[in-house]
């Protein structure tokens, strides 16, 4: 694959990891973030010392906080803002757009307020016949800046598109595999933070291994459950996007939304918990769609009901950890 000009859109820990990766393939990268101060820093650095410390950035990345010029130079944006912040970053790109610009994203959520899955904001604010694509998978920022070897999906409405996305971003030590399952693998991206933060509360209150190891298997099953909402199958929940990011977020200290739980399940408050990791945690803002959706869909989900109401509703975390714990056992979904 010759090398492209990609800008990724986002300058924290993930958007820096994926443009340090695509720089060393050989690709031409521009990192862009919205801070001047922080876009400054990483000049003066080479490096992104507050989220990504230790990686240089290769000869071929450039960082800017000129969105609209880099959006106008280039024909693949890759999105890494968080998940609050993906519409309004459309909505400032569209004007410059060009319109066989390939759009992918690695933002995981649904959106503040409506619930909308990414690709569906894609399509309301920028049209259907975008060429859209979702990267995702079980993948830690800091391995990837490593050049680990990682294996992500690539999903997208048109398997074409999310062929080319795969090809142009794969390499030796990141692996591609494209996909139709688009909106299984946002979901499975959006739910795995809100369960990762369930189990690590568990862990938090001493429960183990076992515990943890249900509160997993008993997730999948409401992730499936979510997913017959957008007429997923339960199928498209076994892989790289589904299963494989839900065991990685639950399991690895990497993980925010994990850390988050320990914290709360070790008597943290939530405030002190969000201050100590200092990014963004996604899983809280997904547990209150998630919420929502079961509400409006009567859905029985309760891992995500009851993290939900240790989040917002002040419900004491060992309350909400046996309550889970003492359920009938659940059936597991049934494969296509």
């Amino acid at each position: 694959m010759s090398p492209k000009k990609i800008a990724v859109l986002g300058a924290g820990s993930w958007g820096t990891a994926m443009a340090v990766m695509m720089a060393r393939a050989g690709h031409h990268i521009t990192l862009w973030g919205h801070n001047p101060s922080h876009i400054k820093q990483l000049k003066i650095d080479n490096s992104n010392v507050e989220f990504l410390p230790g990686t240089d950035f290769p000869s071929t990345l450039s960082v800017t906080d000129q969105l609209e010029e880099t959006v106008e130079e280039h024909d693949f944006l890759m999105l890494a803002v968080p998940s609050h912040a993906f519409r309004q970053t459309l909505l400032k790109c569209k004007p410059q757009l060009k319109k066989d610009t390939i759009v992918s994203w690695i933002t995981k959520g649904f959106e503040t307020g409506t619930g909308l899955l990414a690709h569906e904001i894609v399509i309301e604010t920028l049209g259907k016949d975008t060429k859209l694509a979702l990267i995702s998978g079980p993948s830690f920022a800091l391995e990837v800046a490593d050049n680990l070897p990682t294996a992500v999906v690539v999903a997208s409405t048109d398997i074409e598109v999310a062929t080319e996305v795969a090809d142009i971003i794969r390499n030796s030590n990141f692996l591609t595999f494209p996909t139709k399952h688009l909106a299984s693998a946002e979901i499975g991206g959006a739910m795995k933070n809100i369960l990762a933060i369930a189990a690590g509360i568990s862990d938090g209150l001493g429960y183990g291994a076992n515990a943890r190891a249900a509160l997993i298997t008993l997730g999948l099953t409401e992730m499936v459950q979510l997913g017959h909402v957008y007429n997923c199958s339960e199928s498209s929940f076994l892989g790289l996007a589904g299963v494989g990011d839900l065991v990685l977020t639950c399991t690895d200290n990497k993980s925010r939304n994990r850390r988050l739980g320990l914290q709360l399940g070790q008597g943290k408050k939530i405030d002190d918990a969000k201050q100590t990791i200092g990014q963004e945690v996604e899983g809280i803002h997904a547990a209150r769609e998630v919420h929502a959706i079961c509400e409006k869909w009567s859905l029985d989900m309760p891992i995500c009901i009851q993290t939900y109401r240790i989040l917002y509703e002040g419900l004491a975390p060992d309350v909400a950890v046996r309550y889970l714990l003492s359920r009938a056992q659940l059936a597991e979904p049934q494969l296509d």
